[in-house]
């Protein structure tokens, strides 16, 4: 890292929608940040899952939770509910989806690079 560097959401590099979705990538120092908002009744399987075209989502996501609830199933069956002000690291392996009538809102650092991507 040479220089100092300022981005935000509100002008993202590239924006990828998806059924009740949408995710905002920002390059920066070499990496990519990604915001997504999962509106409700946003479910990975019935979402992503047909742009993936995996059984299950096999990117890892190191993500903070800013806002809504996001519940997580590995596919070793492991539960996590997902709330404001959490951090998650979730390994691939996984379904999600949101709880309640407010989005889900995450700021992930990690696996967003090809997520939700038309393959």
């Amino acid at each position: 890292m040479n220089k100092a560097e300022l981005k935000g959401f509100g002008k993202p590099d590239e924006i990828r929608e998806f059924p009740k979705g949408r995710l905002e990538l920002i390059k920066i120092g070499g990496a990519t940040v990604g915001r997504a908002i999962f509106e409700p009744g946003w479910r990975w399987a019935t979402s992503v899952q047909p742009l993936a075209k995996t059984a299950s989502c096999e990117a890892p996501h190191f993500q903070y939770h800013v806002s809504g609830v996001l519940m997580v199933r590995m596919d070793d069956g492991t539960e996590l509910e997902c709330r404001p002000g959490d951090v998650s690291l979730l390994p691939s392996g996984h379904d999600a989806w949101t709880i309640g009538n407010e989005p889900a809102v995450v700021v992930d650092f990690q696996g967003m690079l090809d997520y939700a991507k038309a393959i």
